[in-house]
């Protein structure tokens, strides 16, 4: 009864924002077919396409009804867990305890400095907790939902960010080398000085994010949504394949050895801009406005 009441619900505000189950469909990179299964109540989103979906549709998460935050949610509530290891101690018999955090519901908590966490976090509700010079190098979110936390001046190199949302959260002066999103919507986060080296962001979201004085390098973008976000300075040897574009700027940027293979880039600008002639046929393929981009001289 809940599922059907919510793809009532998906269907008064698809029609009231008047765009059909395709075009909602393209928006949130899926089939029609999964739109229409939500809508016959067969089946229902999850919560990082829920927040996807609201925003689109203009609605609150509110609109979907408590019942849905309830089953969405009902993983992040539990109480941490603590998994004796077998693990012997160094130089010592026998064993220590190992905890594990994962499937917790964390709001205020403070973890800056901490190490080691690799999969600990792993399906938790994370809430204006702090993580401020954190080592977080090859950690696993799967299934997170983090919002207003800090994470400044934190290594996150080689890690995995799977199918979580995060929004309104602090990456200042980040590492994010060789990190993989996949199917997470990442929103108003401030990225200023982070490194996104050999990241790839894939099928998500990546909108009103600030990423002033980031490092671009290659970085990879591929079946996502970019929206109101101004890359600025270098961009090199990097990659967006199949991404929807929408007001996206290129700011004072020098773009080299980058690839776009996209139907359409009309949702992207650039201002004062310089592009090598690989880069520019790139653009010009794909029907981008070439205004405000001047071909890098060979010396």
């Amino acid at each position: 009864m809940e599922t059907k009441m919510i793809g009532i619900k998906i269907t008064e505000a698809r029609k009231k924002t008047n765009i059909s189950q395709a075009q909602l469909s393209e928006k949130l990179f899926i089939s029609a077919q999964a739109v229409g299964k939500w809508e016959r109540g067969e089946s229902l989103p999850d919560i990082i396409t829920l927040n996807r979906l609201a925003e689109i549709l203009g609605v609150d998460l509110n609109y979907f009804s408590e019942n849905f935050k309830s089953v969405a949610m009902e993983n992040s509530s539990v109480e941490p867990q603590v998994k004796p290891s077998t693990e012997p101690l160094s130089g010592k018999t026998g064993s220590k305890l190992s905890w594990d955090m994962s499937r917790g519901n964390w709001v205020g908590a403070d973890f800056s400095g901490v190490k080691n966490l690799h999969e600990k976090f792993s399906s938790s509700n994370m809430q204006n907790c702090k993580f401020e010079g954190s080592d977080l190098s090859g950690i696993l979110l799967k299934g997170n939902n983090v919002a207003g936390c800090d994470f400044s001046d934190s290594n996150i190199n080689n890690s995995n960010i799977l199918r979580s949302n995060l929004l309104g959260n602090q990456f200042k002066n980040c590492s994010l080398k060789e990190t993989d999103f996949s199917q997470s919507f990442i929103s108003g986060c401030n990225f200023t000085g982070a490194d996104f080296t050999g990241v790839k962001i894939k099928s998500g979201g990546f909108e009103k994010n600030s990423i002033t004085g980031a490092v671009w390098n290659q970085s990879r973008f591929i079946d996502s949504y970019v929206a109101d976000v101004v890359f600025e300075g270098a961009v090199e040897d990097c990659y967006f394949e199949n991404c929807a574009f929408k007001r996206v700027t290129f700011k004072n940027a020098t773009l080299k050895n980058t690839f776009f293979k996209n139907k359409s880039l009309k949702g992207i600008r650039f201002i004062e801009c310089h592009a090598d002639r690989m880069t520019y046929e790139f653009l010009k393929n794909g029907k981008a406005d070439l205004t405000g981009i001047e071909l890098l001289t060979i010396d």
